[in-house]
């Protein structure tokens, strides 16, 4: 995660990683299996599938299963962590729940035929962090309810929001390539990856400093107050961007990475024809925004205090992604004047039949399916299918569509219950092949 508004991030230290034996011979079988998976021939085809439904030239509805509550899902301690060095801890943690997913909820995943080695970049974020209450009714899992302490009340107290500062520790990211290379040596390769995609989203920060309800009401009361603290958001994430762009640290986002709050990047329009393998550009890569906290906004507000902000971070992209969970069914116009617009949220909240009206297949429509399914107190398979069946025979033969099964808070401590939605969804998605 580049920012997190509950926390300040540490920068990375350089130091020699040092493992027991027995933390590399784990790390090793681990890395073995997923290297197994990793060299499937279904890996191309599938990519190929996603690659088709990022041009607009889809061949059938693509499934993917990401924000999974992982501290419901072990099973014969398929998840539970061996290591003692806390480097490998956190290698062992990623390779479990790749061999996990692939085991259990694949749908279409694609597992990459090399180890990323993320690059060591810090950013010193926007200067202002949340003061949050907090009150959890599980104690094993980070979905939480929160109550924000409002902190910015008057136009100065927009001063409190800082232009990000972005250093590369390169000795702490050659420590880390050295020893996933020790450890994967004969494997699979390794390979140092920058920033990827970027979760653009200046909502969602504003919110936790301003308040939900105090934040509307200025949009009414002091809509100049309210532009100026978006303008400085939008000023802060481009300059911060212009960094990572002077100093070499973007990575490419066309493959398996995860845009905006739908599935992969594959995609044939870039990195795009002005591209330099050395030197990774913005418009070579995706963009995306969304103003959650708008869902009941007008859409002459969402355009005036919102998207046309956005423009200008969205138009240094290449291709764009837009929404998350707001709902845009009735606001398809507004979307229409960003620049490379190429998928747009479908909420559960959004009406299917008018989404699917609107956007026809001009874009790519990334619909959510519900995840209060898993949530019921008796799991109904058939009614999750009938959920699936109903979007997909309104979609058939009329747009490019995507499910993304996200935001799952609870399984009920019923794992199964999501290894047999992810069945029933990728048998629908075949079902409407062609």
């Amino acid at each position: 995660m580049l920012h997190d508004p509950s926390h300040k991030i540490p920068p990375p230290v350089a130091a020699e990683i040092k493992l027991p034996q027995r933390d590399k011979e784990i790390l090793r079988r681990l890395a073995g299996n997923v290297a197994e998976i990793a060299n499937l021939k279904r890996h191309e085809e599938t990519a190929r599938l996603w690659r088709k439904l990022n041009d607009l030239q889809s061949e059938r509805p693509m499934v993917w299963i990401n924000e999974i509550c992982w501290n419901e899902m072990n099973v014969d301690n398929e998840l539970t962590l061996q290591c003692e060095n806390l480097w490998a801890r956190d290698q062992e943690d990623r390779l479990r729940k790749t061999i996990y997913q692939w085991k259990h909820v694949p749908a279409d995943m694609v597992v990459s035929d090399y180890f990323e080695c993320p690059m060591a970049i810090h950013s010193t974020d926007f200067g202002i962090l949340e003061d949050v209450d907090i009150v959890m009714t599980d104690q094993t899992s980070d979905v939480v309810s929160r109550h924000f302490n409002i902190q910015i009340k008057e136009p100065e107290d927009i001063d409190k929001i800082q232009i990000p500062v972005v250093t590369h520790n390169k000795e702490a990211t050659e420590y880390a390539y050295q020893a996933m290379g020790e450890v994967y040596k004969g494997i699979m390769p390794v390979k140092k990856v920058g920033q990827t995609h970027i979760w653009f989203t200046p909502w969602d920060y504003l919110i936790r400093w301003w308040g939900i309800q105090e934040a509307m009401m200025d949009m009414i009361v002091r809509p100049e107050m309210v532009h100026a603290a978006v303008s400085r958001m939008v000023d802060a994430w481009m300059t911060e961007l212009d960094q990572f762009e002077r100093m070499n640290l973007l990575s490419l986002d066309n493959n398996n990475t995860r845009v905006g709050s739908g599935g992969y990047g594959f995609a044939s329009a870039l990195p795009g024809k002005d591209y330099d393998p050395l030197y990774v550009r913005p418009h070579n890569m995706w963009g995306c925004s969304n103003a959650q906290i708008f869902s009941e906004v007008s859409p002459e507000m969402h355009w005036e205090f919102a998207l046309k902000h956005d423009r200008r971070w969205l138009e240094r992209f290449g291709l764009t992604y837009y929404g998350c969970c707001e709902p845009l069914d009735k606001k398809i116009d507004l979307l229409r004047k960003i620049p490379n617009l190429r998928k747009i949220s479908i909420s559960p909240w959004c009406d299917i039949n008018r989404a699917i009206g609107e956007i026809g297949d001009d874009y790519v429509i990334s619909q959510k399916p519900n995840p209060a399914v898993f949530a019921e107190t008796r799991w109904e398979p058939e009614n999750a299918r009938a959920d699936i069946r109903r979007v997909l025979d309104c979609a058939r033969g009329q747009c490019h569509i995507e499910l993304i099964m996200k935001d799952i808070s609870t399984v009920r401590y019923e794992p199964h219950r999501l290894w047999e939605w992810a069945t029933i969804a990728m048998e629908e998605a075949e079902r409407t092949r062609g």
